[in-house]
């Protein structure tokens, strides 16, 4: 079985773009949002400032043990120990509004709800990313497959894995964790 899955994988028409798992997180993210509602305290935007999850140090200012105090257990398991929440649990698995779903570790915008749809899987899935920069690609080669980790770019938070087996235009399947993303609605 895992054969088959690493077989489909390369005979994939596209050649994905990957980055290494072990190449350098990025330097400069945003401080992480109030929990309660993606913003800093006085309304604002995350203030920039060092860290990493991808090489065990502080996300902004957050060390480890304020991550775990901010996020819940399954937020922090989610994004920081690349965990996946159960299919059909999560809250945006068939959440139909209208708005931009961020980065609940950072508060970067991540995905449009312009580009949601039904994947069948029991998570949220997007055809695109809201920037092609927005959301950094990754080699996984846990549970003896290759599947295409998408993380966070501005702060290395892990949100899921990106498929090609996605409608058009694009072909591709973002499918992530609803424990990883923030809907901020639509003000329209």
């Amino acid at each position: 079985m895992i054969s088959k899955a690493v077989k489909a994988f390369s005979k994939s028409a596209r050649t994905p773009q990957l980055a290494q798992a072990d190449s350098p997180a990025p330097q400069s993210i945003a401080t992480p949002a109030d929990a309660s509602n993606g913003s800093a305290p006085d309304g604002s935007a995350p203030d920039a400032s060092e860290g990493s999850v991808a090489d065990g140090g502080a996300v902004g200012s957050f060390d480890d043990a304020e991550l775990r105090q901010r996020l819940s257990s399954e937020q922090y398991h989610v994004t920081q120990k690349a965990g996946t929440e159960r299919a059909f649990t999560g809250v945006y698995w068939d959440c139909h509004d209208a708005g931009t779903y961020r980065c609940i570790v950072c508060d970067a915008p991540l995905f449009s709800s312009n580009t949601k749809y039904d994947s069948g899987t029991g998570w949220p899935s997007f055809w695109e990313a809201i920037d092609p920069d927005a959301v950094e690609i990754r080699s996984d080669r846990s549970w003896g497959m290759i599947r295409e980790e998408a993380v966070c770019a501005r702060c290395g938070a892990h949100l899921g894995h990106r498929f090609n087996d996605g409608p058009n235009p694009t072909g591709e399947r973002y499918c992530m964790n609803s424990a990883s993303l923030r809907l901020d609605p639509s003000t329209d």
